[in-house]
């Protein structure tokens, strides 16, 4: 479990803040989120007042990461990238979430190191993660300024025939059931979007296509909803193209794996991150994934696509 209660001591009163970052080396800013957050507790009381004092017993939530050995895709002095698997968190949904991404990151790289960006959970392939504070800094950056460059492999439903640029603006539902909520929609009012598509090769017996997908923009479910908007859905997507009651389901973990098949084509979302190019302190990086998407292509459709 990551996170875990911690019993601590001050001998005499002091602000809590101040104590973390004496005893426990956490920057001001750091220890005062971490109160504000309800991580100190005093009787079982969550302390709230980020100048709020501790003297003698109390206990302290923290974060202890785990690992189960996932190995780095590539290592470099001021990040480090991993190629998630699918169904692994990026970070974790409650302080309850027995692993996620993060875990890894700082089990191996130290408590300074961050995840810079997001991928879903389903969705597999290399995640950009800075190993101090410096580089976060840039690094998130360069997602902001759109200076990253990104490509991912998707199998769809259907023949796509040839290239596409789609630029269609995305907004999340308004709706109040959370369900629909997480829904994103193409949408006059939405953000704007842009995605370029390439067909790479056509599997007529599946009738699915290999599609290389650059995203411009990094709006949530972008490739996703871009590619359901172009009648060319993901393979093995839980959300769109779905009922409402197949997604409830879904996140309720009661749609079987066969049942999954037959609703979506697939037993995982078929998109992987596969390249990332960028420029890090004048020095050029063009890295791709070393994970064999078709062979997890394979073992989701649980069949050959030739």
């Amino acid at each position: 479990m990551p996170f875990v209660k911690k019993k601590m001591f001050a001998k005499e009163k002091k602000k809590a803040f101040l104590y973390l970052i004496d005893e426990l080396g956490y920057t001001q800013r750091e220890a005062q989120r971490f109160i504000s957050k309800g991580r100190v507790l005093i009787d079982g009381e969550k302390m709230l007042k980020t100048a709020g004092e501790v003297e003698g017993a109390f206990e302290f939530i923290y974060f202890e990461p785990i690992t189960k050995g996932l190995v780095p895709a590539y290592v470099d002095k001021e990040f480090v990238l991993f190629d998630k698997p699918s169904g692994v968190l990026v970070h974790p949904q409650t302080k309850k979430t027995p692993y996620s991404l993060i875990d890894e990151l700082k089990f191996q790289f130290g408590r300074d190191a961050n995840i810079a960006h997001r991928i879903d959970q389903e969705t597999s392939g290399l995640v950009l993660c800075a190993r101090n504070k410096v580089s976060e800094r840039e690094i998130k950056m360069m997602f902001q300024e759109r200076d990253m460059k990104k490509k991912y492999l998707a199998l769809v439903h259907g023949a796509f025939k040839g290239s596409m640029c789609v630029e269609a603006p995305l907004l999340r539902s308004q709706a109040e059931a959370a369900i629909v909520r997480m829904v994103v929609h193409v949408h006059e009012d939405g953000k704007a979007s842009k995605t370029d598509f390439k067909p790479l090769e056509y599997f007529p017996h599946a009738n699915m296509t290999l599609v290389e997908c650059s995203p411009y923009t990094g709006r949530q479910h972008q490739i996703r909803v871009h590619l359901f908007h172009v009648k060319h859905p993901i393979v093995g997507d839980p959300i769109y193209g779905q009922s409402e009651e197949d997604m409830i389901r879904f996140l309720d973990r009661t749609l079987t794996p066969k049942d999954r098949i037959e609703k979506s084509g697939g037993t995982r979302l078929l998109l992987h991150a596969n390249e990332l190019e960028f420029n890090l302190y004048e020095k050029e990086y063009h890295i791709k994934s070393k994970v064999d998407f078709l062979a997890e292509v394979k073992k989701s459709l649980g069949c050959e696509l030739k």
